[in-house]
């Protein structure tokens, strides 16, 4: 016996230096590549001229403001309407502005975002828009190469590649690899709007822009809120940026307050100093996408899934706020997958995504998941729009924006579509 074991030992060995055993290993693997996207300073900062209508290839933000309607179209730009008769709007104009997603309107000035600058309109004559004032380098950049210029966007590239079970050191996400060619994280700023009568424009519940005490408040992708002051209104000067949270969203104005709406809550800030606004308290929530929609003393919150919210949490939140120091939870109720919404008279209009829109009655907050008075299945809604002093609601989803008489809230009927092309 002590012999075959001998055997087998000068076997084996002479086996592992031969190369009789071989680790033949080999894999299949599939990852999303980024290859940076570059733009010099000089092609950046050039003035920006609108161009004529054209047609609607993406959807983004909605914005209202007097009786125009302003389509983002993420990261092009802004397509202007005439929306007087919201049976038929009228195309006007598109403004030309890379990078950017969101804006905001005060006194006839526009201000959006424009990859890391901040860019003004004169929009007092629809027809012929005129940029009027920059403010450089005040968003989050992704990087800057002195040869290149800033990095301004990612293109993704799905690639698959053979090769050994080991390949180095990689970032894994959602079961699937990472791969970024420049280790610069991405940030995007974006925008809305407090109605103030004739003066300043409203935008949707996914907004990370607003207007309110003559400032621009911006929740921007490095977590912090930025207010701009806007004394000069051609040239808005950043006054302050302070840390909020992590990973926060969208903002909502309501009365002296800021609700700003992150993954894993909700911050209300207190602003009678607008220069520096003033932490109050966050509603805690699980891990989700949440805007936010404030009525009285109701906020409504919604908890979406999806894989830049990391969770599986899709619900509608029903919070008090009649105590800003302390906001409490009424009542969850589960729903698709919600996004954007918002109340009018008592009736809650909310986005479920692919399930479409619902009309809830929202006389009594905690019950209003129980009580469904209409559900239009036929598109997908994303966000919507109550267009203060008009029995109109506008929703945007991925097939184009829809107008809504809302004058029986149970019965809404439609009054356009401005769909989208596709090229």
């Amino acid at each position: 016996m002590r012999s075959l074991i001998y055997v087998l030992f000068f076997a084996l060995s002479a086996c592992s230096f031969s190369g009789c055993v071989q680790d033949t290993c080999e894999s299949e693997t599939l990852y999303t590549r980024y290859d940076p996207v570059y733009i010099k300073p000089e092609a950046l900062r050039t003035n920006i001229f609108p161009e004529g209508p054209r047609d609607l290839e993406k959807t983004g933000k909605i914005y209202t403001y007097k009786n125009f309607l302003f389509i983002n179209e993420p990261r092009e730009g802004i397509h202007v309407f005439d929306n007087t008769d919201a049976e038929n709007p009228v195309a006007l104009s598109f403004i030309d502005i890379p990078g950017n997603v969101d804006i905001a309107v005060q006194n006839d000035l526009l201000y959006a975002d424009n990859y890391i600058d901040l860019v003004v309109f004169n929009i007092n004559d629809p027809a012929n828009i005129q940029m009027v004032g920059r403010a450089e380098g005040v968003f989050p950049e992704l990087g800057f190469d002195t040869n290149l210029g800033f990095i301004v966007d990612y293109e993704e590239t799905e690639v698959t590649e053979a090769g050994p079970c080991s390949q180095g050191d990689w970032f894994w996400g959602s079961g699937r690899r990472l791969w970024v060619d420049i280790a610069f994280e991405a940030s995007v700023g974006t925008a809305t709007g407090t109605p103030l009568p004739n003066q300043v424009g409203t935008g949707g519940s996914l907004a990370r822009f607003t207007i309110g005490f003559n400032r621009l408040f911006v929740a921007d992708d490095s977590d912090h809120l930025k207010v701009f002051s806007l004394q000069d209104p051609v040239a808005p000067e950043l006054t302050s940026s302070q840390y909020i949270g992590f990973a926060i969203e969208t903002i909502f104005p309501y009365g002296e307050h800021l609700f700003i709406g992150a993954r894993n809550g909700m911050h209300i800030l207190e602003v009678s100093n607008p220069d520096e606004p003033r932490y109050i308290s966050t509603f805690w929530h699980t891990n989700a996408c949440d805007p936010v929609f404030i009525d009285g003393d109701i906020a409504y919150i919604t908890l979406r899934d999806g894989t830049e919210c990391e969770t599986f949490a899709n619900q509608l939140d029903v919070v008090d706020i009649s105590n800003l120091f302390s906001p409490r939870l009424i009542k969850t109720f589960p729903m698709h997958r919600p996004i954007g919404l918002s109340v009018r008279d008592q009736h809650l209009y909310l986005c479920d995504d692919d399930a479409g829109l619902k009309v809830f009655d929202a006389s009594e907050p905690k019950e209003v998941g129980d009580r469904l008075l209409q559900h239009l299945k036929a598109f997908h809604a994303v966000d919507v729009i109550a267009i203060p002093g008009r029995p109109i609601l506008m929703m945007i989803g991925p097939n184009g924006l829809y107008q809504f008489d809302i004058s029986k809230p149970d019965d809404l009927s439609l009054l356009s579509i401005i769909p989208i092309v596709e090229s």
